[in-house]
């Protein structure tokens, strides 16, 4: 398969569908903790709000600045993330670097839908942009345990 074959599969009509419709771009106004991820070799930023009630997200906001996988991967998590346990969060990022960086299984439910990345484990310079969704999550939830 030659490279440009290779970058139009990378870049599917599906990961730009999720990129273009992006749930929860709206910041929160009062969240309960705040935390901005970038990767350093792109550029990418991702800023999330969290609001957390008895361990369970209860609201979400997001500011995605990233290509077109850190769109839809933030898409993905963004659509599941509401009401989930934050253990099940945690659960749902390391699969996903799994899946990246190990050749692991796609995530389970509800990240289920970031399987339209597994043609990215092949461009490890991408891995860190699909990653700061949940990375930029992970450390506001850390933030409100410390």
């Amino acid at each position: 398969m030659s490279a440009e074959t290779d970058m139009m599969k990378l870049y599917s009509q599906r990961i730009l569908a999720l990129a273009a419709d992006m749930p929860h771009t709206a910041r929160l106004t009062d969240p309960d903790a705040t935390a901005k991820r970038r990767a350093p070799l792109c550029g990418s930023t991702v800023t999330v709000d969290v609001m957390v009630a008895d361990g369970v997200i209860a609201g979400y906001g997001q500011d995605v600045k990233a290509c077109a996988l850190g769109q839809a991967a933030a898409a993905v998590v963004g659509g599941a993330i509401v009401g989930l346990h934050v253990d099940q969060v945690r659960v749902g990022r390391d699969q996903m670097r799994a899946m990246l960086k190990d050749d692991g299984p796609v995530p389970d439910a509800p990240f289920d839908g970031l399987e339209v990345l597994t043609p990215a484990r092949d461009y490890k310079n991408r891995h860190a942009s699909i990653m700061l969704a949940f990375d930029a999550t992970i450390d506001a939830l850390d933030s409100l345990s410390t």
